[in-house]
């Protein structure tokens, strides 16, 4: 019998089905290619994009030319743009605000051919250190209420130019999926005095069905309450709210475990297109109207790593109702992330 789950994170409720035992080759996706005549993102193309922000440089070459092994830049057609006033406006029921945020593109290697799964440990880990990079120096202006660090894996998953690459959003709003992981976290520890995830995390060892990896630095498993078949999320272990805050060797074992995370679903499923998103602190002066509400964040919260892989669609019912259908339980998932290799064909 399908069951209602709860995240209790998130506060969502998802439909897990467990009528049969299902395969991960009917989950397998028939992946697009884009074709790119000229990439703007590969070394020798630097003005096609607008100049670099910031920038890896082994043989510190000169700005916006090659020699680069990171790169960020402004997305040429951003979203949001960081120039101008915020103008809050309303009209009757309606509220509206100029669109005043960033929006930023992360080229995680010079090469064009290689996914993020297929980079060594220590470039993931520059990569890294790029998103934290990217986060100090947004974090400094008021506007800003949240930086979002995602990356769309494949063009089923939002990503048009196949050359490796992530993003960050800096908006003025605090995200509804963020305030509703900050309210939990916060109701959680004022009724406990604990972590939520350092508890979610002691549980989910102890029962050890949903757990794909543990090396005693960062955790990964598959969430109970799953929205989608084969969703992962990645945490440290050691209880931390701010990603930005990770120095140089924690960057390391992160990117260790986000290898290892990237490598097993391309191995089980045939390089799935997918979603990551870095969950992470608010900057702290991100609602100074709201007094007391920051206080405990360092205590209350816990950052996280979420890969959604887009195996299936959303559809008449999920939109409609807000609950989420997934034909795989975790458990299932789990035991089959498990028992693949992450260094086959690597």
């Amino acid at each position: 019998m399908s069951e209602f789950r709860k995240d209790p994170l998130k506060g969502t409720w998802v439909i897990t089905e467990n009528q049969r035992v299902r395969q991960p080759r009917e989950f397998l996706v028939d992946r697009q290619q884009t074709k790119v005549t000229t990439c703007p993102f590969c070394p020798g193309q630097e003005d096609k994009t607008p100049a670099e922000v910031f920038a890896l440089r082994p043989d510190n070459s000169a700005a916006n030319q090659p020699g680069w092994q990171v790169r960020v830049v402004p997305n040429k057609f951003p979203k949001l743009r960081i120039e101008g006033e915020l103008s809050q406006q309303t009209t009757g029921l309606n509220q509206s605000m100029h669109g005043i945020g960033a929006h930023e593109v992360i080229i995680e290697t010079a090469d064009h051919k290689r996914s993020l799964a297929q980079l060594e440990i220590t470039e993931i880990a520059d990569v890294l250190k790029a998103y934290r990079a990217r986060l100090l120096d947004l974090r400094q202006d008021p506007r800003f209420r949240y930086l979002q660090i995602f990356k769309n894996h494949g063009l089923e998953a939002g990503a048009p130019l196949p050359h490796s690459h992530s993003q960050l959003m800096a908006v003025p709003i605090t995200p509804p999926v963020t305030r509703d992981e900050l309210n939990a976290c916060r109701t959680h520890f004022n009724t406990t005095g604990n972590c939520l995830v350092c508890d979610l995390l002691a549980q989910e060892i102890a029962d050890g069905r949903r757990v794909v990896f543990n090396d005693g630095d960062f955790l990964i498993l598959a969430p109970y309450a799953s929205c989608s078949p084969f969703e992962l999320r990645l945490f440290p272990l050691e209880h931390n709210h701010d990603f930005a805050l990770q120095d140089d060797l924690e960057l390391t074992a992160c990117a260790k475990a986000l290898q290892d995370m990237l490598r097993r679903l391309h191995g089980l499923l045939q390089d799935p297109p997918y979603n990551f998103i870095l969950h992470t602190s608010p900057p702290h002066h991100a609602d100074p109207n709201n007094q007391g509400y920051w206080e405990a964040l360092p205590q209350s919260y816990h950052w996280h790593i979420e890969l959604v892989p887009r195996l299936s669609q959303i559809a008449g019912f999920e939109w409609g109702s807000g609950f989420y259908v997934n034909p795989l339980p975790p458990e299932d998932a789990a035991a089959f992330l498990r028992g693949t290799d992450p260094n086959l064909n690597f």
